[in-house]
């Protein structure tokens, strides 16, 4: 990629009809081998939670994590649109809140923030948006209320459901987002919603008919525990990080490391 991914980069994306490349990373080294992949968008995502730093869901990581993190990737100045993760209870108890979390994220180098939530948020993406700061939706799954939803499943299946799903989209588009990301959401409803917005739909778990598709990193490269079922696993390092620290190891207790090439 030879030229900084903006916000208006993005959007033009839709209207090209080019399919958007999302993904996540959390530090320096990964975060350089994302955009030398050529994506468009590098996620700090509150996902570090659990396939980073062990916590059991993404409620328990803190604002001050997010923004370190972001901060590290932001040290890389990647090509890729890079996104910041807003974390649970950083915004939601009202615009000022939201405008507090929001700035430390552009301060720490961050192109835009994200945050899930769709009719009940709006006021704060717009209180965002008026502050020079851009904003992608989070529709759907919104993990950090997975104990309202009663746990990780798919959205949409449900008519009530549905329904609200297609007025959180509008709702997030009319209230300035730039993109919207649609979690785990029925395919054919997903399909609606992105032509009906003009703003573009990032998948996960949503399937094809989006204008993008993200998908957190740890489970592309085989490094996480336990992935999702719509998760597509395109290598298997945690197996090479294992093999290669037990050969480590091996060479050590057996002497055979440090041989003389690599201390004289």
């Amino acid at each position: 990629m030879s030229e900084k991914i903006n916000v208006r980069k993005f959007l033009k994306k839709k209207e090209l009809k080019e399919k958007i490349v999302m993904i996540t990373a959390y530090d320096a080294p990964f975060a350089r081998a994302a955009d030398e992949a050529g994506v468009d968008s590098i996620l700090v995502g509150d996902s570090m939670a659990m396939v980073m730093l062990g916590m059991e869901n993404t409620l328990q990581i803190s604002l001050e994590e997010m923004i370190e993190h972001t901060r590290a990737v932001a040290r890389v100045k990647p090509k890729a649109l890079l996104v910041g993760d807003m974390p649970f209870m950083s915004y939601e108890t009202g615009t000022a809140r939201a405008l507090e979390s929001g700035a430390l994220f552009v301060k720490a180098g961050a192109d835009a923030v994200k945050l899930e939530g769709g009719e009940e948020v709006t006021e704060q993406i717009r209180a965002l948006v008026r502050a020079g700061i851009p904003v992608m939706g989070h529709i759907g799954l919104t993990p950090q209320r997975f104990l309202k939803l009663g746990g990780y499943r798919m959205i949409g299946k449900k008519k009530e459901e549905e329904e609200q799903i297609y007025r959180d989209a509008e709702a997030v588009q009319e209230a300035g987002a730039f993109s919207v990301v649609l979690e785990y959401v029925v395919s054919d409803i997903a399909k609606r919603i992105t032509q009906k917005l003009s703003i573009p739909t990032i998948c996960i778990g949503a399937g094809p008919h989006c204008d993008g598709q993200v998908l957190v990193l740890h489970d592309v490269l085989g490094l996480s525990a336990q992935s999702p079922p719509f998760a597509k696993r395109y290598a298997d390092l945690y197996s090479i990080a294992r093999d290669a620290i037990s050969r480590y190891a091996k060479e050590v207790r057996s002497g055979e490391f440090p041989s003389p090439e690599y201390y004289k």
